[in-house]
């Protein structure tokens, strides 16, 4: 008897551990994310990103800005071509959205740079997904125009046209609506920037450095507004352009702030 009783509390103890395993499956389910989440590690072999990309150490996260208000409507918006601060940082600009580099998304995801985009609808064309891809990680959407023309000496319908449709279009596809404006070309007259104002735009963005190769013409210095060029058919890809100058700005000292915090 006793023996028959040792073995049924085993067994009734083998059958309620195995139901408390059964009836748990928000614990299971748990282990099993812990796991993948265990198993995952950003590009580089040593799990350091940052070497992955040609990086000696991570960028220096940038200051804290306080945050700005927006433009009145109406108010005639600032053109912007060097951030005046003395904050180690530059700003991170691409124009049009011709090139559209798989890799430039884990890039920006990575190492979690706050670039911003500056597209135009004829340029992008159906490649709308990819940059809601790139705003998902952090970049930012801004507006230049519908299809890219000279803006300067264009009457005033025209302008507003290019510019407010550019914001519609981005509203529509990103929900929200840009605070910043970059003019094609860099050229603008009155006009535009009345045009600009009416359109709910903040300031008017060209840049103080190019970048065509990855390499910026001339030694960056803070504040420092960077158009790396994009769309080039031959040569680097976007994302070696970019690592190009993020060595660049490792060299410097400098690290790469966010755009709209400062305007």
């Amino acid at each position: 008897m006793r023996a028959r009783a040792l073995v049924a509390g085993g067994l009734a103890a083998v059958l309620l551990t195995g139901c408390a395993q059964s009836v748990d499956p928000i614990e299971r389910l748990g282990k099993k994310a812990a796991q993948r989440v265990g198993s995952y590690a950003p590009a580089g072999a040593d799990g350091r990103p940052y070497r992955h990309w040609g990086l000696a150490a991570p960028l220096p996260a940038p200051p804290r800005v306080p945050a700005r208000a927006a433009a009145g409507p109406g108010r005639v918006p600032p053109v912007v071509k060097r951030v005046p601060t003395s904050d180690k940082v530059v700003f991170l600009t691409y124009d049009d959205g011709a090139e559209k580099d798989p890799r430039f998304v884990d890039l920006v995801r990575e190492l979690r740079l706050p670039v911003s985009m500056f597209l135009t609808d004829s340029v992008v064309g159906p490649g709308y997904g990819h940059f809601a891809r790139l705003q998902s990680v952090g970049a930012s959407i801004q507006n230049h125009t519908l299809d890219h023309p000279a803006l300067r000496g264009l009457p005033y319908p025209g302008q507003r046209a290019e510019i407010c449709g550019q914001q519609e279009k981005v509203r529509s596809r990103f929900g929200i609506r840009p605070r910043l404006f970059r003019p094609p070309y860099g050229t603008y007259d009155r006009t535009t920037l009345r045009a600009a104002a009416d359109c709910g735009l903040s300031a008017v963005v060209l840049w103080s450095v190019s970048a065509e190769g990855g390499a910026p013409r001339r030694p960056l210095r803070a504040g420092d507004i960077v158009s790396v060029a994009s769309g080039q058919a031959t040569g680097p890809t976007l994302t070696e352009r970019t690592t190009r100058v993020l060595r660049e700005i490792e060299r410097r000292g400098l690290t790469v702030g966010r755009l709209e915090d400062y305007l």
